[in-house]
């Protein structure tokens, strides 16, 4: 079958995706309650039973509110860095030390014919990553929860088939809203979150004639909007010619509500 994934929840309100190879389902974060993540995985014809393991990308709760009593419940072991373990210890709940697994930054791991790899990304957290998935000669990245894209990351995530990557923010509606100027220079800073205009700016660096599609994702609700963030991404890859050869790259929606379709990496456009 190849790689298929679907975003479950993206947002301020809760993160989860679901990566699959027809054999082995990973869940990547589990930022909402145990009985929604079950509901949004039945929504996929998938129950927790048949996931094989959840891969945290960094400690806070809107990526783990579920966790651990999803790993209780499933016996499911989590994957997370020495230093994101060290926070989870005492935010999750008792975890068997069997279903505790250190996953250190820049390792690969095979689950089966899955290959994962982590990555360093800059947030506000002990150890944030973002992962890219491998199927044979497919590629999937994910990365959300990054202040800006360096070049390391650039590099690793280069020549995907499809992305999932962070377009949280409009500038101009965050400085202008009713944020606390604290949070704002949080969220503006280089461990804070990546803009509309820093993800369209970075897209046209790292797109190539192999790339698909891209969801934008961990849209917030008080400061974009889901048409904002498509147009502001899409005119700076016209402006800027990210777009491979004149391909038109297509550009996906997440939600906060609900999941996305399964997306099978090999469909054509």
């Amino acid at each position: 079958m190849g790689l298929r994934f679907s975003v479950l929840s993206s947002g301020s309100t809760g993160n989860a995706t679901v990566v699959s190879n027809g054999e082995v389902h990973l869940l990547v974060d589990a930022g909402l309650s145990m009985k929604r993540v079950e509901q949004l995985l039945k929504e996929r014809d998938l129950s927790g039973a048949e996931i094989h393991a959840i891969l945290i990308t960094h400690e806070h709760s809107d990526h783990i509110k579920g966790l651990g009593a999803l790993s209780r419940k499933y016996k499911l072991p989590i994957y997370a860095n020495e230093k994101t373990w060290e926070e989870l210890d005492r935010l999750i709940g008792d975890v068997e030390d069997d279903f505790r697994r250190i996953m250190e930054t820049g390792e690969e791991l095979s689950f089966g014919t899955l290959r994962v790899e982590s990555f360093a990304i800059s947030h506000d957290a002990a150890d944030p990553v973002g992962y890219c998935f491998y199927e044979q000669d497919e590629k999937l990245s994910l990365v959300t929860d990054l202040g800006y894209m360096s070049g390391k990351v650039k590099e690793k995530i280069m020549d995907s088939d499809v992305y999932v990557l962070e377009s949280n923010h409009d500038v101009d509606m965050l400085r202008m809203g009713h944020y606390p100027w604290n949070i704002k220079r949080r969220i503006l800073g280089d461990t804070g979150h990546l803009s509309n205009e820093a993800a369209g700016e970075a897209l046209c660096e790292i797109l190539s004639e192999k790339t698909r599609r891209v969801y934008l994702a961990h849209l917030s609700r008080d400061h974009n909007l889901m048409d904002l963030a498509r147009l502001t991404v899409n005119n700076l890859l016209e402006e800027k010619g990210g777009s491979p050869r004149g391909r038109k790259v297509r550009l996906m929606d997440t939600y906060f509500d609900r999941p996305t379709k399964w997306d099978v990496l090999a469909w054509e456009d």
